[in-house]
């Protein structure tokens, strides 16, 4: 692999520089030489390089070596991906050892605990599935249905990339739960690992042109980046692979070598022995419809048509990424900025140039700075831009301008444009089970749909016939599946990621604990006076690395030690600015005292159609923190106690009231969930 100089200053940001001591690319521990680097440039500049930057092989003296992470030594030593792991997965052991471990993250698992459990480790492995766009066909989904009760432990888990996951696989199961992913129509191949993650898109199947453009390009950018030496195929089915026929663009730009991108003696032509410093996440959208949270990935690529809808290429940001290290100011979550527009002919020579960057820029020596925005914050916009261009072999067009975003979660019923139907379901924190479970298995498998998978955990049915809409609707009801409108809408825009009790790198709960969370916030909206339609977009997260993308949500909660959070404030609703470090360690039975007054002034306070973000970042946090270390309480007036709209008399109040502290619920929640029950029940299948 090519030895690039990445410059040593790490920043968090234009209006804040870090001085971090520089890596200077690979070096070769003699098994495999790698290439000359890049002359250095000072940031903004255009001019110093040769015509065409080549990726070729060249000695390098063994006093040029330095400290690399320990993952690039088992990457290196592994023969792409095989070594030691084909071995590990023979032995009796229930796990596998730490190079292993490593490597079974790019075939998509993660070996696991569960940390509930004291003594004995019980070790189980978690499989994450690869589905650009979301989509998951019929019989991949009732594959996954049934391997989730045989192996799993009964749930199937949507995920923030519009994945699945399966937790509880036992080691001595792997094989038979990959291979039968594989032979029907799945993929677990850089799910996880040092490579090019899920592409995201919109999940919406339209038959517009621009949608149906933009879900091909995900699949070509996932298929030009999927890994080519076999190990996945020789570990799982014995080297049978199970593949379909590539687009033929995809091929031309792998193999395309004319500006020194390919490793063209390898058997993985861009990855490499070394892969990539860290994950690498991409989104592809359309104008407006920022469902993929576009800002967060290393590359955000939008559709750019005319004025007939005709595509015609593409703005490119780079740069986002939200993970971070609490405490260590060095690290931080970034959204992703222009790079530039391209024609659409060119977006794969475009993303092939920008993942080369990284893979010879990019910090391999201390993983938590190795991510591409770490990268970008260092040289700089235009001289990364400078170094893309060489590769690419062009320079890239002035960005085109976009309309505003909007977030667009596609619940509900809506006509795709073909004379079908699609239906969105919320799937709270993505974890499908129980009667849910059974009753999706049921439709899905009844009337032979394809589902799709969102990035905010949710389902979508596709292709229903009109016909099909109401007794497909009566199913889903019975089984809790309701509309939009019958959900609360902090559950609807709410995320969290699965945090504990298998994920080891957890400090408090997420998923388990984010439904009292949203319950006690609705609670605390009735108490100071809001109304049942004023909603906030709440994330949370056991850890500080951010999968459910915390740092984007107006209130962000970000785990911080047993049973406390780290609050984030300030995100917006269509996810287009970074919330900011409100607080530290608030103990989670302590969030009222901190919510209250915040929202209570909220209420009083903002201006018109005013959001909960932007009201915090125009009131600035020196204000939020004198009203919430000065607060006494909402007088009784702000109070919604007493909801005469719902309850007419006191007795009746009495009694729901008593009720609801048995589900610890307000009396006003669960008077709310009655209602929208029934008139659920009233309404199955007459209207959204």
């Amino acid at each position: 692999m090519a030895a690039s100089a990445a410059a040593g200053g790490i920043g968090a940001g234009a209006d804040r520089r870090v001085q971090i001591r520089g890596f200077w690319g690979l070096r070769s521990s003699g098994l495999i030489p790698f290439g000359r680097p890049l002359p250095a440039l000072p940031i903004g500049s255009s001019s110093g390089f040769s015509s065409i930057i080549r990726a070729v092989s060249t000695p390098t003296k063994p006093d040029t070596a330095v400290k690399r992470s320990k993952v690039e030594l088992f990457k290196e030593q592994s023969n792409f991906l095989r070594f030691p792991l084909n071995e590990e997965l023979l032995s009796e052991a229930p796990n596998i050892n730490e190079a292993a471990t490593q490597l079974i993250k790019f075939h998509g698992s993660y070996q696991q605990t569960n940390r509930d459990e004291r003594g004995v480790k019980s070790y189980q492995f978690m499989l994450r599935t690869k589905n650009p766009c979301g989509k998951v066909p019929n019989k991949l989904y009732l594959v996954m249905d049934d391997l989730a009760d045989e192996f799993g432990i009964g749930t199937l888990r949507l995920t923030t990339r519009q994945t699945f996951q399966l937790h509880g696989i036992l080691k001595k199961d792997l094989k038979t739960v990959m291979s039968t992913i594989i032979k029907n129509m799945g993929s677990t191949l850089g799910a996880c690992g040092d490579l090019n993650r899920n592409v995201l898109a919109p999940a919406a199947p339209y038959a517009k042109k621009e949608y149906v453009f933009a879900q091909e390009t995900a699949e070509n950018i996932a298929t030009l980046l999927t890994p080519q030496s076999g190990a996945y195929y020789d570990l799982w089915v014995d080297g049978e692979k199970v593949m379909s026929a590539e687009p033929p663009e995809v091929v031309k730009a792998r193999n395309d070598n004319s500006h020194g991108t390919n490793f063209p003696d390898l058997p993985e032509p861009i990855y490499g022995t070394q892969f990539l410093p860290r994950k690498f996440k991409i989104a592809v959208t359309v104008p407006k419809d920022n469902s993929v949270d576009i800002l967060t990935n290393d590359i955000g690529v939008v559709l750019v048509s005319d004025d007939d809808g005709e595509p015609r290429g593409f703005n490119i940001y780079v740069g986002g990424g939200m993970g971070r290290t609490h405490r260590v100011e060095t690290t931080f979550p970034r959204l992703g900025e222009p790079l530039g527009y391209v024609p659409k002919a060119d977006i794969l020579f475009a993303i092939k140039a920008i993942v080369v960057t990284q893979r010879e820029n990019g910090r391999r020596d201390d993983r938590k700075y190795s991510r591409m925005k770490y990268l970008i914050s260092a040289w700089g916009i235009e001289k990364f831009r400078s170094v893309v261009e060489q590769y690419y072999g062009k320079k890239f067009e002035p960005f085109r301008e976009l309309p505003e975003w909007e977030f667009k979660s596609y619940l509900g019923w809506h006509e795709q444009g073909n004379g079908a139907m699609f239906c969105g379901l919320s799937v709270d924190n993505g974890r499908i089970g129980g009667k849910m479970k059974k009753t999706l298995r049921e439709v899905i498998e009844k009337y032979n749909l394809n589902v799709r998978i969102t990035p905010n955990q949710n389902l979508i049915l596709c292709d229903i016939r009109c016909s099909w809409r109401r007794p497909i609707s009566i199913a889903l009801a019975q089984a809790g599946l309701l509309l939009p409108r019958y959900i609360d809408r902090l559950n609807l825009t709410a995320m969290a990621c699965p945090a504990l009790p298998l994920c080891p790198l957890a400090i408090t709960e997420a998923e388990r604990g984010i439904p009292d969370i949203l319950r006690r916030v609705r609670a605390v909206f009735d108490k100071v006076g809001l109304k049942y339609n004023d909603s906030v977009v709440i994330r949370v997260t056991g850890c500080p690395n951010g999968c459910a993308r915390p740092y984007m949500a107006e209130l962000g909660l970000v785990g911080d030690g047993p049973n406390s959070y780290q609050i984030w404030l300030g995100g917006t609703p269509n996810q287009t600015r970074l919330a900011k470090s409100f607080m530290n360690k608030v103990k989670v039975q302590d969030l009222e005292k901190v919510l209250e007054p915040l929202f209570y002034n909220w209420r009083i306070e903002r201006q018109r159609h005013e959001s909960f973000g932007d009201f915090t970042t125009r009131m600035g946090f020196d204000t939020l923190q004198e009203l919430v270390e000065k607060w006494e309480g909402p007088g009784e007036s702000s109070s919604s106690r007493f909801n005469l709209k719902i309850f007419s008399d006191r007795q009746t109040y009495e009694a729901m009231a008593n009720l609801a502290k048995l589900q610890n619920k307000s009396a006003h929640q669960l008077a709310m969930e009655v209602i929208r029950n029934y008139v659920a029940a009233q309404q199955n299948g007459k209207g959204e």
